[in-house]
């Protein structure tokens, strides 16, 4: 997810990319990964390295867990970037469609890891960045069943954590896609009426790390300056 974008962050800053539970090389530890489980995991690493203080940016579910770390860790917390993310619990509905992802990718994983990954990215964008998403799909295939799983079963637990948006200490920024295929634009402005949380609007899908590489660099170059 983030290959890209690190070489120009290394220049001035220690990044850390992390293989949640059940990605990457990191093992599965059970049918369900909650945040909290992932949370955990982030902070033995950071206890590993010895850090005491980190921004955390977190993509999608990487938003969810880094939301999970605030409330169980917040001691640690320097900075927080929601992409493609919510501060928000699932609603009935969108529980109901993790219970239905996971009964399709019980039933034909390939099928539904290519039809996922395509579905992440704005209409307009699909062909454009047609070599792109087929390398995302490779990738995105070297993800276990139980691993996918037990991250649709642990996101259609977790908590809402609107709160951490109003009453945190430390900056928040919060970067959406005004296309995303995922998440409600209009409905994901809401959690951020009256705090202050920072907004920035990309105009396309729920893949800004791909979709808009290079204003996506920019923005968070910035935020970590300010920072």
């Amino acid at each position: 997810m983030w290959n890209a974008l690190v070489p120009e962050f290394s220049k001035k800053y220690r990044v850390i990319t992390i293989d949640l539970l059940g990605h990457g090389k990191s093992e599965s530890l059970g049918y369900v990964h909650s945040m909290e489980d992932n949370a955990d995991i982030v902070h033995t690493v950071l206890a590993e390295l010895r850090l005491r203080k980190a921004i955390f940016v977190g993509h999608s579910m990487g938003g969810y867990v880094a939301l999970a770390f605030a409330e169980l860790y917040p001691e640690f917390m320097k900075g927080l970037v929601l992409l493609n993310s919510t501060s928000r619990a699932d609603s009935d509905e969108r529980k109901a469609n993790r219970d239905r992802a996971i009964l399709a990718v019980k039933q034909n994983y390939n099928t539904f890891v290519r039809l996922s990954i395509a579905n992440l990215f704005s209409e307009n964008n699909r062909e454009r960045l047609a070599d792109e998403i087929e390398y995302v799909k490779e990738e995105a295939l070297k993800t276990p069943l139980q691993g996918i799983v037990a991250s649709l079963e642990g996101m259609k637990i977790r908590k809402d954590r609107e709160v951490l948006l109003h009453f945190s200490a430390y900056p928040i920024l919060l970067i959406l896609g005004k296309k995303d295929p995922v998440l409600n634009y209009i409905e994901s402005l809401d959690q951020i009426e009256g705090t202050k949380v920072e907004l920035v609007t990309f105009p396309d899908g729920h893949m800004s790390t791909i979709e808009n590489q290079e204003e996506l660099t920019v923005v968070l170059s910035g935020f970590f300056k300010k920072v």
